[in-house]
């Protein structure tokens, strides 16, 4: 399974928002790492066909997905980064709907809401409306959307933003457990979201990809005469050198 960008670019105007952008994801999660206006939902929207790219490929398992059409689309999960959610809705009538939306047969909605409400922990409380809900609630909603269809490619935007610290970890947990053998992307700029559970990091500064590696390989990218006195070096460490407003490229 192979999820390929080459040379993508994308334009706003006179600004280039993504700039000849080219990596190769493989099975894992990988953490899109980044300041607001560096690039991260606009490749997210390139490869979820929500924006048309101004230039380059994007391949899954070789095929361009524009040729690949709606059998791409039916082995992607996308969680968006606003809650766009109806709030007069339950959990279970808001996952019909999104479920029809995905043109999943008729006869499996019901045994595949029922799976994603389990793994979202939402079994409970699919009966409520979703303005009801936390925030945090919300956002394993939307992630239970996302898990409909069984994706294998799975484009989380923004996934804890506006979230405390306790709502934001278990959301983390929850995507770790949901995450494996498919490819996850999950953009943020909020470092701690992907310390612990990316298995590849990737640095993106407006528009262009800086770095990628494990957090061990970029901690150990960070130049001695540069790294902190007080404390081991970290990824945030990691995430001010290279992306902070005095970053060196």
């Amino acid at each position: 399974m192979e999820l390929e960008l080459r040379e993508v670019t994308k334009k706003f105007g006179d600004k280039v928002a993504l700039d000849r952008f080219s990596f190769t994801f493989r099975t894992g999660i990988y953490g899109i790492l980044g300041a607001n206006g560096a690039g991260k939902s606009t490749m997210m929207n390139l490869i979820t066909d929500n924006l048309r790219r101004d230039g380059g490929s994007i391949t899954y398992d070789g095929v361009e997905i524009k040729k690949l059409g709606a059998d791409f689309r039916r082995v992607l999960g996308y969680m968006t980064q606003q809650q766009g959610l109806y709030e007069g809705m339950t959990a279970e009538s808001f996952l019909v709907y999104m479920a029809r939306l995905k043109e999943i047969p008729r006869k499996a909605v019901p045994g595949e809401i029922r799976r994603v409400l389990e793994m979202s922990n939402l079994a409970d409380v699919s009966h409520k409306k979703v303005g009801e809900f936390s925030g945090g609630m919300k956002q394993r909603v939307l992630l239970a959307q996302a898990l409909l269809g069984d994706p294998r490619v799975m484009i989380l935007d923004e996934p804890t933003a506006g979230l405390d610290p306790k709502e934001r970890a278990r959301l983390r947990d929850h995507i770790y457990r949901r995450a494996q053998d498919r490819i996850v992307l999950l953009a943020t700029h909020i470092v701690s979201d992907i310390e612990a559970i990316a298995d590849c990091i990737l640095l993106m500064k407006e528009g262009r990809l800086l770095r990628a590696g494990t957090a061990a390989q970029l901690i150990a990218s960070l130049p001695a005469d540069w790294k902190p006195v007080l404390h081991a070096p970290s990824l945030e460490d990691v995430y001010l050198y290279y992306l902070g407003d005095d970053s060196h490229e």
